[in-house]
């Protein structure tokens, strides 16, 4: 299956990954800037070929006018498969992301994006009713999509379990019934559960977690969105794991 990457980001990173296959650039004819240039020069380095074109030939390829003039034919998403998963984090102090039927690929692409500046070791997401690694949530994520490790999971509740098995605390995020996230220990082997956009956490999922955590709010406003919370409990791991908790 060939997909379309747009924009500057998602095809330089995809280059720079060099984890999937990448079957032509497309820059557009008579422009010139310093962003073709540097995409044009990676993909002389990785033997990729480019092809020069009209602005209108990009905006078609691509579906879309946010493909600031580059766009490339690429092979299928490359996942992590999870048993790999799981022998990575075994012995050591991983930091993993589950997302549980996040659905908008703006809120994905902002999460992978969070994930990866913060250093965690995965994200796993679920088979059905979730967003997916399409060129949209690439380019919500600057790219990042394309250089982070992402697992693909049929069943939430049996991966926690595994992951639990294997040594690592998980922990759910719930505004309602969670301690706060500064009074929280978050600096163990973790994995940090993020609910669907509009029901939050399955009640199933939720069950099964080691314990619930929330961010403090002042005043009587509904939640952060998902992808906002995410970044501020994972920038609050992050802190933690570098200084120590409170």
């Amino acid at each position: 299956m060939v997909e379309i990457l747009y924009g500057y980001h998602p095809v330089k990173e995809a280059l720079r990954a060099g984890k999937r296959a990448l079957l032509e650039i497309c820059l557009p004819a008579g422009k010139s800037s310093p962003r073709f240039e540097e995409v044009a020069t990676l993909a002389a380095a990785a033997r990729v070929s480019i092809n020069w074109v009209s602005m209108a030939r990009i905006s078609a390829m691509a579906d879309t006018d946010a493909h600031q003039g580059i766009c490339a034919s690429v092979g299928p998403y490359v996942w992590n498969d999870f048993s790999q998963l799981l022998k990575t984090v075994r012995g050591n102090s991983p930091f993993l992301l589950l997302l549980d039927h996040i659905v908008d690929p703006h809120n994905l692409g902002a999460l992978l994006r969070t994930a990866f500046c913060a250093g965690l070791d995965g994200v796993i997401i679920t088979k059905d009713r979730s967003s997916q690694p399409t060129p949209a949530v690439s380019k919500a994520s600057a790219g990042t999509m394309e250089h982070i490790s992402l697992t693909r999971v049929t069943n939430m509740v049996s991966t926690i379990k595994n992951l639990q098995e294997s040594g690592l605390w998980v922990a759910g995020l719930d505004k309602h019934m969670g301690q706060s996230i500064y009074n929280s220990d978050l600096t163990g082997p973790m994995a940090l559960v993020i609910g669907g956009e509009e029901k939050g956490i399955r009640p199933l999922v939720k069950k099964n977690c080691d314990l619930m955590i929330a961010i403090p709010q002042v005043g009587d406003v509904d939640s952060l969105n998902a992808s906002v919370a995410g970044g501020v409990v994972m920038y609050e791991t992050y802190r933690q794991r570098q200084i120590g908790p409170r």
